[in-house]
């Protein structure tokens, strides 16, 4: 008779739950070889893009809806990306279906279920709708550094839940990456078509206003227009009329407008200014007040006859001070922008009006006895908190002068 053998229970084998690492199903791969491992989020495939780093540690939603970051990868500096979800609200594409241009983000924390009661939806669903690829688990204070050191490279960065990566491919797309330097991204981020806006700015409890009265008509050239400085145009007193990037002088003074408004944007300035440069040089020689953000700064700048450079690792972040020469006060500042416009190259006539605290760059600048000027950061964005908005007043103020009506104080809000 054979007696049955007994059973043992079967030894432990560590799993994904256990100590054993899960295979990594997201990668990072720099132009020097840099391979960094981790776990993906959003949206699966591969894309490349300039690695950058931001700074800010709120914001998240806005800074991926911001067009000025098409063609980069962004590194969050601050660990807890995702942890109050994202809303329509927040969204700085100014069509809520248009994708902003963003190819990656990094974080280093795993995204957590978000806590705010403004969140309608995850981080991790909400970068998949935006076809925005993701990475966590990231040693992001390292690769922080290494940008600082070395300067912002390009990558590729791939999420495969498989973590089968088709490496070949990979690498084909980040040799084909030509860089940010001597790229247009503006044409691919601007609106198709011209429209009308008129929404205001936030309030708590009543959510965006409508400006029902306009005092005044401003054409904004999208070279990659925020949602919220159209907005605080709008909270002036202005309507605002939006064209394309490719718009010409004609195509502008064609509305009648009372001022000229050059939106931020993405690329290269140099690229963008081959079109755009003489576009607003034709707008300068009518006398009408023009104002520029960001990219349309260093436009201006171009069109003035200066000249722009890249930057080793850029501006990118909530917390950038800035000096007014004009006034001597320091603001807050939220910049992003891996191109500045050469001081030294600013001819006579042109006054640089701010400084970065930073580094000493550029900031702003004015033409000597005309109503015209502009700044490299962005006054809308709030970080000091408003520390900036009376940049829109100023501009107003040029019209309204010309208007001959009475100037606002600049740093009290106009009553929309």
């Amino acid at each position: 008779m054979t007696r049955p053998q007994p059973t043992y229970p079967k030894p432990w084998r560590p799993t994904v739950t256990g100590w054993q690492q899960s295979p990594a199903t997201a990668v990072l791969i720099l132009a020097d070889g840099t391979r960094l491992e981790g776990r993906g989020i959003g949206a699966i495939g591969h894309a490349a893009g300039e690695v950058c780093f931001n700074t800010a540690m709120t914001g998240y939603q806005e800074v991926l809806t911001d067009p000025s970051y098409a063609g980069q990868i962004i590194t969050f500096t601050f660990p807890h990306i995702g942890n109050v979800g994202t809303n329509d609200e927040d969204i700085e594409t100014v069509n809520m279906a248009a994708l902003s241009g963003v190819r990656g983000v990094v974080l280093k924390a795993d995204i957590t279920n978000p806590s705010n009661y403004r969140a309608a939806e995850k981080l991790d669903a909400w970068l998949k709708k935006r076809n925005i690829i993701g990475i966590t688990g990231i040693d992001t204070r390292a690769l922080t550094a290494q940008i600082r050191e070395n300067g912002m490279p390009n990558g590729v960065i791939a999420h495969e839940p498989t973590g089968m990566f088709d490496d070949a491919s990979i690498k084909a797309e980040l040799n084909a990456f030509p860089g940010l330097e001597g790229l247009d991204l503006a044409k691919e981020v601007t609106t198709a078509q011209t429209y009308h806006w008129d929404q205001t700015g936030w309030q708590w409890d009543k959510g965006y206003g409508k400006l029902e009265d306009p005092q005044f008509h401003i054409v904004a050239i999208d070279y990659g227009a925020k949602r919220n400085i159209l907005r605080c145009l709008a909270d002036q007193g202005a309507k605002v009329t939006v064209v394309p990037a490719t718009a010409t002088a004609e195509d502008v003074l064609a509305h009648n407008p009372d001022g000229i408004f050059l939106s931020n944007g993405p690329g290269d300035p140099a690229a963008t200014g081959k079109y755009a440069v003489p576009t607003i040089q034709k707008l300068m020689d009518t006398g009408k007040p023009v104002f520029g953000i960001c990219l349309g700064h260093q436009l201006l700048g171009l069109a003035l006859g200066g000249k722009t450079s890249k930057m080793h690792q850029g501006h990118h972040g909530a917390n950038h001070p800035v000096k007014d020469l004009t006034t001597g006060k320091v603001e807050i500042t939220s910049m992003n922008h891996g191109f500045a416009v050469d001081k030294a190259s600013l001819p006579a006539g042109v006054t640089e009006t701010h400084i970065s605290l930073f580094d000493d760059t550029n900031a702003g600048l004015s033409v000597e006895g005309k109503p015209i000027f502009s700044v490299q950061y962005h006054p809308e964005a709030s970080p000091g908190p408003r520390d900036s908005h009376y940049l829109f007043t100023r501009f107003l103020n040029h019209v309204r002068e010309q208007k001959g009506l009475e100037k606002l104080p600049e740093h009290k809000p106009a009553a929309a």
